[in-house]
């Protein structure tokens, strides 16, 4: 059988030894070093070639996201799983961006821990529910508060009517309205979505796809 090649890393001498005599009990995995800190951890990896490294995150020196960004630049294909006991947006975030394939809290079950490992080493991808959770409030957050939900359904149709190119006054006899009128809700229309010119809300109107691209 071949076994899946481990790296932990971590600044705490207790938790590398409980992680490795965790991970041990698996036929499957073989721990192949330990590391106390990024730097070294970049080096580890470079003379051992573990396919995954269980990287924790704050670390005196070189951190676990530098050290996780330096061994994906160096090699693509090494797997890293963020092992730490922080679980925010920030740090969850900062390590997807930093090329983390993981992320589990701590606090996680053994048995989360082992499965994460598996999962990373087949290529997939590993966020603890609660990492996942934060992840998706935070999205969910982010859709209610899109601008474009601000506007009225007047609005919407006489920013869809400037992206089609027509001027306040062609806007106004198309619907019946004043030019002042129309004038008003482009001024509101701007406020709403932090808009300036003209030129500004046809791209936006485009990326909302209110618009061909091509007209």
């Amino acid at each position: 059988m071949e076994k899946i090649k481990i790296l932990v890393v971590d600044d705490h001498t207790l938790m590398r030894e409980g992680i490795r005599a965790l991970l041990s009990l698996h036929d499957d995995i073989e721990i192949v070093g330990e590391a106390s800190e990024g730097k070294e951890a970049v080096e580890k990896a470079r003379e051992l070639t573990p396919d995954v490294v269980v990287m924790d995150i704050a670390m005196p020196g070189m951190d676990g996201l530098e050290a996780t960004r330096r061994l994906r630049k160096k090699n693509p294909t090494v797997k890293v799983l963020v092992l730490t006991q922080h679980d925010n947006k920030e740090y969850i975030l900062s390590a997807i961006k930093a090329g983390a394939d993981g992320y589990v809290p701590k606090r996680a079950l053994g048995s989360e821990l082992v499965s994460a490992v598996r999962t990373v080493h087949k290529g997939g991808s590993f966020l603890y529910p609660s990492a996942a959770a934060v992840l998706i409030e935070d999205y969910l957050r982010q859709v209610e508060e899109e601008p474009y939900d601000q506007l009225t359904a007047r609005e919407r149709e006489i920013l869809q009517l400037i992206a089609e190119s027509n001027t306040s006054r062609e806007i106004a006899e198309k619907l019946f309205i004043s030019f002042k009128t129309v004038l008003g809700h482009r001024t509101r229309i701007m406020e709403k979505l932090s808009i300036h010119n003209r030129t500004e809300l046809i791209k936006y109107a485009m990326r909302k796809g209110l618009v061909s691209m091509d007209s």
